[in-house]
């Protein structure tokens, strides 16, 4: 179980750590997305070597027991570096001076780091007794070996700082963004730091406990790996949060959008443009694009029906609303629904009334800049396109221009 478990973790954050590579590829400059992408690959690393079996085979190719243990421990130690250099990086100031600052910092640190950790790994080559191996019980299985306590301790050391450095600082940076998908990263990252000491915590404990002569395996062997399990996941969520969070709006407002985009575009062809080959083969691929491009084509049949729309239409319509106390948002999208489908009706019959519409884009109390509220805006007319209360609106104008007609 714990093989399929960790192997399928390590494999999911491995995808990550890809999909964060290729971003940083492309923007080279971006020295905070190239140090997420070797924090990610710290904390798949440690998923892969957690994996029982891993462990064992490596130790097997390798001919010394346990050393699986220090590759994993490796990797939360750069983990813990990488930590430390983004918080330099964000403390140090801005302009050339902080920059310049946070690599002289930087390199101190990591220096320390590595000085501290060749020292780790001189106790654990000097202090491991036998050849047997502990991939889940490590830590209590030495405890009465100092050169291995030196490895973990230091280890926890270099770890809990880091987790403690990074779980204050991310929610002050959250703070200043608002309620952005990079600020939710930012908390979450934050919480699986926090819940990184509580696992620090419990080997601490679990040591002193061991020494005392009451060892507390469920504490060391339990409840401190599950922590440490559950912290690495939401480690890996909030750096995933700031590049999943916005293809997963995206997603949403297409699966929305996409019924209302459809209908009034198979009356107008000629507004929409040529479907990639890759968004056809893979339906997530181009979602942020594929959703702007919908908007940006239901707004382009807006404005080219107004002239088919009867001026009077979106009055109308807001009455009828009003008549069955809708708020002020559905009673928009009701009207912009009304209109949208009575120009098209209309154009499809060739009728141009004699005083068109202004405009069929009815305000719905947001700033124009704000591109979600309007994505949810038009997502709200496509609920409405086809009720009962529009085909109401639309009987009405029908005998209204008939009228006039007559």
């Amino acid at each position: 179980m714990f093989d399929a478990l960790y192997l399928s973790f390590g494999l999911a954050a491995w995808v990550i750590v890809g999909y964060k590579s290729v971003a940083w590829f492309r923007d080279r400059s971006n020295a905070d997305l190239g140090l997420a992408c070797v924090m990610t690959g710290g904390v798949a690393t440690v998923f892969l070597f957690s994996a029982p079996s891993l462990y064992r085979a490596f130790d097997r190719l390798a001919g010394v027991a346990n050393l699986a243990m220090v590759f994993l421990y490796s990797s939360v130690v750069v983990f813990a570096a990488g930590a430390m250099v983004l918080l330099l990086r964000w403390t140090a100031g801005e302009g050339a001076a902080g920059k310049a600052r946070a690599r002289v910092r930087a390199r101190v640190a990591v220096g320390g780091v590595a000085v501290l950790w060749a020292v780790a790994i001189a106790g654990f080559l000097v202090g491991r007794p036998d050849a047997v191996e502990h991939p889940r019980d490590f830590s209590t299985a030495y405890t009465d070996s100092p050169g291995v306590m030196l490895f973990l301790v230091l280890y926890l050391a270099i770890f809990g700082f880091a987790s403690a450095a990074l779980g204050t600082l991310c929610p002050r940076y959250a703070a200043r963004l608002g309620g952005t998908h990079l600020a939710r990263g930012l908390r979450v990252l934050a919480a699986g730091c926090w819940l990184g000491l509580v696992y620090c915590a419990c080997k601490v404990i679990g040591f002193g406990l061991s020494w005392a002569g009451h060892p507390a395996l469920w504490l060391s062997n339990g409840v401190a790996p599950l922590s440490a399990s559950v912290a690495a996941l939401m480690v890996l969520a909030g750096f995933a949060l700031p590049a999943a969070g916005p293809r997963v709006a995206a997603w949403r407002r297409l699966r929305r959008l996409s019924p209302l985009w459809r209908t009034v575009t198979a009356q107008t062809p000629e507004v929409t443009m040529e479907t990639s080959t890759w968004s056809v083969r893979w339906p997530f691929a181009d979602l942020e694009w594929r959703a702007n491009r919908q908007m940006a084509e239901i707004r382009d049949v807006q404005r080219g029906i107004r002239r088919h729309v009867e001026s009077d239409a979106v009055d109308v319509a807001r009455e009828r609303a009003r008549a069955v106390a809708l708020d002020d948002r559905q009673l928009a999208a009701v009207a912009e629904a009304a209109a949208l489908r009575r120009g098209l009706e209309n154009r499809a019959v060739g009728h141009v009334p004699q005083y068109g519409a202004d405009s069929v884009v009815v305000a719905h109390g947001s700033a124009p800049a704000e591109l979600g509220a309007e994505y949810e805006h038009l997502a709200l007319v496509a609920d409405v396109y086809h009720s009962p209360l529009i085909d109401t609106v639309l009987t009405e104008l029908r005998q209204r221009s008939a009228v006039a007609r007559g």
